[in-house]
């Protein structure tokens, strides 16, 4: 096949990227941005169990609760909400965990119906010693025409 037979492509979206910051959400412990909007997707950075203050809550279930308050923040400053979320990676030092954790990750879903497509997996350490850390890709409205 010839070169000029591959067709160029046409973008559709474009490329230009949006980071969401604010102080609302705990800051970043890294040089790395809370969330990223590209492509009419946001893609959030893994949250853990913090306050923007940075105080790490005790126990995997109160550090999970403060992990969906601080990706409802972050989805919030994009005028998003945990409906728009359509991915989530879960990452765990313990999957002992598994259970207390997916209790207050359906709890948050509740009225967010499909549940999001996941990924679960244990890790050996986490920021900070976090006990979990959430991650989640949200679908953006589509531009008016």
């Amino acid at each position: 096949m010839s070169s000029s037979s591959t067709p160029t492509p046409t973008p559709t979206t474009t490329t230009t990227k949006v980071a969401f910051q604010s102080s609302a959400f705990p800051p970043p412990l890294a040089p790395y941005s809370p969330a990223i909007a590209v492509g009419g997707f946001l893609f959030l950075s893994g949250q853990i169990g913090q306050t923007p203050e940075g105080v790490m809550m005790e126990g995997v279930v109160e550090q999970t609760k403060r992990v969906f308050t601080n990706i409802e923040l972050v989805l919030a400053s994009a005028n998003l909400t945990l409906s728009d979320v359509v991915k989530v990676t879960v990452f765990m030092q313990n999957m002992s965990d598994y259970a207390a954790i997916n209790e207050v990750y359906a709890k948050a879903f509740e009225n967010h119906a499909p549940f999001p497509a996941r990924s679960a997996v244990e890790v050996a350490r986490l920021p900070k010693d976090a006990l979990v850390e959430i991650e989640v890709m949200a679908k953006m409205s589509e531009p008016s025409k």
